[in-house]
């Protein structure tokens, strides 16, 4: 259905006999991720699906977590279409297309059953993600994260790409359930040697994808330099789809592989030296998972602790839930995937609600002379960021301009940090408690005390939320004073200014209210009603242990 969508609302927009305004279009790609979701739904009920169903000559397998997965990303991503502001229908029309083609990549790679079909869908995802960070043509620093994302987007395919072409050539395989059946029955040296190492090179460039350290770097200068309304999704959709097509691989490489000790005597090279000493794949792939985990939880923490930028310190925040999540999934147990699937799906419904509040406060703007200079001179030196919150002290005194926003946005702050009763301190409960049941006892230790750590630039933030301009006070609020003179003059200056511009005021939409809304009950008051998401996620885990 995605598919055919894209293509009608291509030839509608190209027909200039099909007037749609910009808002209906919007509309329009949210009800299609709607429908599409529930067309996803209505598969679950199919008998076989519980031991997966082959399509298109076995390049896609649908199951049980594919689907319900493909369920959650797609509302997810109707959500996200709804945050765009009414008003603010410029780049709309485009923004929407992008989207549906971004999300078809996302739905198909979840369903991936091949190198083919599993590079195919990744770059049918990545291409729309480089398009989305450089929507706003006229913005420098949009360019600018979009050129680097590209760059470094394409180094991680090529990482992907030469992994599955190692496995093809030492195999001659490309279907994953007959690489998976070719590791647990062959034993020549060379062929399992080949595999190995073109698995792992899969892996790394997949954690390329998901920004997991070391491979970090790019993604807090992306997200900060790109429009909140392209980090959302920059943020939370890619890391769906690649968090589960990594789940799946690597459950099924912990079912089939066996241990191997290359034969022989030959001296250990660069390409037997995972394999030596009776290790398995097996083995090699969690020790990249808990070295990622451990430099993740660690790097997203400390550096994290000196940003000044929302969106960069956001970013800092998901490279450490990227960490704890690794580390569920590295234990690959029943229980720790149940936590690892627990964990994605509040993270992403924490985050959502963080960025959507964010969109809410830039476009709410405050009728006060300060704002309105702010929002004339960026709107005079980048049109795109007109009213986009960058950094963390534009938060000052929220509470005091709009109680409710400050409010939701403290909630889902709190819950980030694993405050309980709140959604989150249940997740990174449910990790933990798994590590420990396995003997992970210093990773336990680590992922605690980088929880307490980076509740502190949690806490800053909702310090600067709840402080009006006047309480800040001291030397700023001194030096202030003995300039207002020069100040009153600019200022004025650049009210008339703005004034004459005509600014549209730029408001949020009552669904985009009522998703934040929605959301921060679901974050509050999940421990009244705990069970659906516990027992789906429950029954997911199972399920891949157990077909």
């Amino acid at each position: 259905m995605l598919f055919s969508s894209i293509l009608i609302l291509i030839v509608a927009k190209a027909l200039p006999l099909i007037k749609i305004s910009s808002i209906h279009f919007t509309r329009i790609s949210a009800i299609i991720l709607l429908l599409s979701g529930i067309l996803s739904f209505n598969i679950l009920y199919i008998q076989s699906i519980g031991s997966g169903i082959g399509i298109y000559s076995g390049l896609f397998q649908i199951t049980n977590i594919s689907q319900t997965i493909e369920l959650f990303l797609l509302i997810i991503g109707s959500i996200i279409l709804i945050g765009w502001p009414t008003k603010e229908s410029k780049y709309s029309i485009d923004y929407s297309i992008i989207i549906l083609f971004s999300t078809l990549g996302s739905s198909l790679l979840i369903s991936s059953f091949d190198l083919i079909s599993l590079y195919l869908s990744i770059e049918l995802q990545s291409f729309g993600l480089y398009i989305l960070s450089t929507l706003y043509r006229n913005s420098e620093s949009s360019t600018n994260a979009g050129l680097k994302y590209f760059l470094l987007g394409g180094l991680s395919s090529c990482i992907i790409l030469l992994g599955s072409g190692l496995i093809y050539a030492y195999t001659g395989l490309t279907q994953l359930e007959s690489i998976y059946s070719l590791i647990s029955t062959t034993n020549i040296d060379y062929i399992l040697q080949g595999t190995f190492l073109g698995i792992i090179l899969i892996f790394i460039g997949l954690l390329f994808k998901i920004s997991a350290a070391p491979l970090h770097n790019w993604s807090p200068d992306v997200y900060d330099e790109t429009p909140t309304i392209v980090t959302i999704w920059l943020t939370i959709m890619p890391k769906i789809s690649i968090l589960i097509i990594l789940l799946e691989i690597y459950t099924q490489i912990n079912i089939h592989s066996i241990f191997y000790t290359p034969m022989g005597t030959a001296e250990p090279s660069i390409f037997n030296l995972i394999t030596i000493n009776g290790l398995n794949i097996k083995e090699v792939i969690k020790n990249i998972f808990l070295i990622s985990s451990i430099l993740s939880l660690i790097i997203g923490t400390v550096v994290g602790l000196a940003q000044i930028k929302i969106k960069r310190l956001l970013a800092y925040s998901t490279i450490s839930h990227i960490g704890f999540m690794l580390l569920a999934l590295a234990i690959n147990t029943e229980q720790s995937i149940d936590s690892f699937i627990f964990y994605l799906i509040q993270y992403i419904i924490t985050n959502l609600n963080i960025f959507l509040i964010l969109l809410a406060i830039s476009y709410y703007i405050p009728t006060n002379s300060s704002r309105t200079a702010k929002v004339y001179a960026s709107t005079v030196a980048d049109e795109s960021r007109a009213t986009d919150i960058k950094f963390i002290k534009e938060l000052q005194g929220l509470f005091f301009a709009n109680p409710l926003l400050s409010l939701t946005l403290t909630i889902s702050l709190f819950s980030m940090a694993g405050i309980p009763p709140l959604i989150g301190f249940f997740s990174k409960q449910f990790v933990l408690y798994s590590a420990l049941e396995q003997g992970y006892y210093f990773m336990s230790i680590l992922a605690i005390l980088v929880s307490v750590i980076s509740a502190s630039y949690y806490l800053k933030i909702i310090k600067i939320l709840h402080t009006s301009p006047a309480e800040a006070g001291g030397v700023a609020s001194l030096t202030a004073k003995a300039g207002a003179t020069n100040s009153t003059v600019n200022l004025t200056a650049s009210i008339s200014r703005a004034a004459s511009l005509e600014l549209p005021e730029i408001t949020t939409n009552a669904v985009h209210s009522f998703m934040i809304s929605s959301l921060s009950l679901f974050i509050l008051f999940f421990i009244f009603k705990p069970t659906l998401i516990l027992s789906s996620t429950q029954v997911l885990s199972l399920t891949l242990f157990n077909l």
